[in-house]
């Protein structure tokens, strides 16, 4: 069924400011702190990777909670089903908004660690945190551009898996957004990461703004580098809010063929 897209997804629960997504990874631990203090309330989402992670320790998701912001954890837990189980336990109790793991493949690891988290919210009456699936290609340049096609329909399958083991959602590159979006539906979520503004891309026509993002159906977009290296990183988040206001609208009169989640993923 052909569908419009101003992104029910994306405006459903919160504004586009609470759709951005600030890497933390950049600085050291009080660096960090101190642009979570200089964003809040502008950004409401923060993204805590592996090397602040295993430098700083769940307490540092603890700091960034207590100032009342959101973390994605974007640890990419990649184990046995077991125990990719007792990661994902254990960043649902530390109050996770959203947090991923390696698909490569493996239903049994995607559905069980979403029966497994399921089950200890009900039981602790916890929030139970978004689950993604990690589903990105890192090249897709010209040198790579051969190859895109036959990586794309594996990247489609990985994501089309996802959803079948009842992933919430994907994270992946801006590039494969779309492709991602046409094909899981629009209430599968979408965390795109490696936007660019456009005065950063340097004449490079791969590189992808927050509207072209938001155009392409991203829920979520990750942004790091252009806030870290803003002068005024409060100013460099308004504008890429203002850019994403800019895909929304200009997405909202454009149609594309999506299903309702699940629906096409046999």
């Amino acid at each position: 069924m052909t569908q419009y897209w101003p992104f029910p997804g994306l405006i459903r629960s919160g504004s586009l400011r609470e759709r951005l997504i600030v890497a933390l990874d950049f600085g050291s631990r009080r660096e960090a702190l101190d642009l979570v203090d200089r964003l809040m309330p502008s950004v409401r989402v923060f993204r805590v990777g592996k090397r602040l992670f295993v430098k700083n320790g769940p307490e540092f998701v603890r700091e960034v909670k207590r100032r009342g912001a959101e973390i994605f954890l974007d640890l990419k837990f990649h184990d046995t089903a077991r125990e990719v189980c007792r990661r994902a336990i254990e960043a649902t109790r530390l109050g996770a908004k959203m947090f991923d793991l390696h698909p490569y493949g493996s239903f049994e690891v995607m559905a069980r660690t979403h029966h497994e988290v399921s089950r200890l919210c009900q039981t602790e009456g916890l929030r139970r945190p978004q689950i993604l699936a990690v589903t990105m290609l890192t090249c897709l340049g010209p040198a790579s551009a051969a190859g895109a096609d036959s990586s794309r329909r594996g990247l489609i399958q990985l994501a089309k898996l996802a959803a079948d083991a009842s992933m919430d959602g994907v994270l992946t590159s801006a590039h494969e957004t779309a492709a991602l979006r046409a094909t899981c539906g629009r209430r599968f979520i979408i965390v795109t990461a490696g936007v660019r503004m456009e005065e950063e891309s340097y004449g490079v026509t791969s590189e992808c703004t927050p509207a072209d993002a938001v155009r392409a159906g991203a829920d979520y977009i990750v942004v790091g580098k252009p806030v870290w290296t803003a002068d005024d990183p409060l100013q460099a988040v308004q504008e890429i809010v203002a850019d994403m206001e800019r895909g929304l609208r200009s997405g909202q009169r454009r149609t594309i063929e999506t299903a309702p989640a699940r629906a096409r993923l046999d």
